[in-house]
């Protein structure tokens, strides 16, 4: 599965995250170019992969205070089902 955008409702501001699948149901989430973490859906409900399970490739860790733009976010299990439905969404229509 090939990478792809999400749009969510963050901080009452609509926020751009790119999702990149990876292993079985799981999905990077990338934050200005970082890794913000990784959700997945387990038995039908959508959470966080704890951070020393998420495979970093070539991408560094999300820091935050880089950029003036960006709203400053933390992968929180809250976060993670906000994520999870946008994802579920985007496959729905694929």
């Amino acid at each position: 599965m090939e990478p792809f955008n999400i749009r969510i409702n963050e901080q009452g501001e609509e926020v751009t995250l790119t999702i990149l699948p990876y292993g079985s149901n799981a999905f990077k989430v990338i934050y200005y170019g970082g890794i913000l973490g990784a959700v997945k859906k387990n038995r039908g409900h959508w959470g966080t992969v704890a951070p020393d399970e998420v495979p970093a490739g070539e991408l560094p860790l999300f820091e935050p205070h880089r950029q003036h733009e960006e709203i400053e976010l933390e992968l929180s299990e809250a976060l993670a089902i906000s994520v999870g439905k946008a994802i579920d969404s985007h496959l729905a229509d694929g």
